[in-house]
C-alpha cells in the first residue's frame, strides 16, 4: 500500500485530491497539510511513501519543503502538483529533489499512475515540463557559469556598476554587458537583481 500525504493550502483542492484516491486499492491518503513546514512534519510522522506537493503556499513553499524532505526523509518521494509550469518554477523544484512535476489539470487516472510511478522511484513529468528541461539541457552551458561570469556576478552583487566591473576586470564595458546577458540566459532571469538573487540561491556568491 502506497502511503500518500497531500500538501496544498486550499482545503477544496485537498478534498478533491483525497476523493480522487478514495477508490484506489493500492494508495491510501494518510495525511494532509496546508503548507510546506506542516507537510514535512506529516510526511515524517506518517512515514509517507509519496508526498503530493503544491508549489506556491504561504509560509514554507513547495521548493523549500521538497529540499528539506530530500535531506530529512530521503525515502519519501515528492511529486509536485501545481498550476505553474514556467521554467522559473520547474527548474528549482527539480533541482530541490522532486521526482515528478504535474499540473493540476491532469486527469485522475494520470495522477494515480504518477503516484504509483513516484513510489517506484520513477520520474513523471507533464509534457510542458519536459520541454523546459530539454530546452535547458540543449542550451549551451545551460545553468553553469564560467569563472569569468562568476566574477562579474560577484562584483555586481557587491554593488558595482558595469563600468566599475569592467575596470576591476580590465575588460571593456561591452563585454560586461555580454557576460551579464549570458548569466541572465543561464539563470532564466531578466535583470541584475534577479540574477544576484539566483546566484545566492545557488550558493555561487559570498
Amino acid at each position: 500500500m502506497i502511503r500518500l500525504v497531500i500538501v496544498d493550502d486550499h482545503p477544496i483542492v485537498r478534498g478533491g485530491l483525497r476523493d480522487t484516491f478514495a477508490d484506489a486499492d493500492d494508495i491510501v491518503v494518510v495525511g494532509e497539510a496546508a503548507d510546506g513546514a506542516e507537510g514535512i512534519e506529516r510526511a515524517e510522522a506518517l512515514a509517507a511513501d509519496v508526498v503530493l506537493m503544491d508549489l506556491r503556499m504561504p509560509g514554507m513553499d513547495g521548493v523549500v519543503a521538497t529540499a528539506a524532505l530530500r535531506e530529512q526523509a530521503p525515502n519519501t518521494r515528492v511529486l509536485i502538483l501545481t498550476t505553474f509550469d514556467s521554467e522559473s518554477d520547474v527548474l528549482p523544484a527539480i533541482e530541490a529533489g522532486a521526482i515528478g512535476y504535474l499540473l493540476k489539470d491532469a486527469l485522475p487516472d494520470d495522477l494515480m499512475r504518477a503516484v504509483r510511478a513516484a513510489a517506484r522511484g520513477e520520474s513523471v513529468l507533464a509534457p510542458s515540463v519536459t520541454q523546459h528541461l530539454m530546452g535547458q539541457v540543449r542550451r549551451p552551458g545551460a545553468g553553469t557559469l564560467t569563472d569569468r561570469e562568476k566574477e562579474v556576478l560577484q562584483l555586481v552583487a557587491n554593488g558595482s556598476s558595469n563600468r566599475e566591473v569592467a575596470t576591476a576586470l580590465f575588460i571593456g564595458e561591452a563585454s560586461i554587458k555580454t557576460h551579464l546577458q549570458h548569466i541572465y540566459d543561464k539563470f532564466g532571469v531578466r535583470d541584475r537583481a534577479s540574477a544576484v538573487a539566483e546566484g545566492y540561491r545557488r550558493r555561487l556568491l559570498i
